[in-house]
């Protein structure tokens, strides 16, 4: 079973930035799209964006398009969130997922990590 493990998330002031990394084991990693996922406190879980085997296929919820940056290193196994303009709506636990299709919804993703707590203060 291979392991999703974000890391990255913290406390920052509205308008700052953050960069969220999801490190994943096994040697398969390039033949799984990866997503980024939040959720809220008392709201559904929800994509935030996604990123295609090689890189090449990116999309964004229309809540961070222009601010948020997905990138993936297949080298490293990893990939990344770069956040920057946050805002207090922003605050929420964010989820790294792996599946095998580009999609923007949950129930497309077959692993999930943990979960890496961001919060942005007013």
């Amino acid at each position: 079973q291979v392991q999703l493990v974000e890391s990255g998330g913290g406390l920052v002031q509205a308008g700052g930035s953050l960069r969220l990394s999801c490190a994943a084991s096994g040697r398969t990693f390039s033949s799984y799209a990866m997503g980024w996922f939040r959720q809220a406190p008392g709201k559904e879980r929800e994509f935030v964006a996604a990123i295609g085997r090689i890189g090449g296929e990116l999309y964004y919820a229309d809540s961070v398009k222009g601010r948020f940056t997905i990138s993936r290193d297949n080298a490293k196994n990893t990939v990344y969130l770069q956040m920057n303009s946050l805002t207090p709506e922003d605050t929420a636990v964010y989820y790294c997922a792996q599946g095998p299709l580009l999609r923007a919804t949950t129930n497309a993703y077959t692993n999930w990590g943990q979960g890496t707590q961001v919060t942005v203060s007013s």
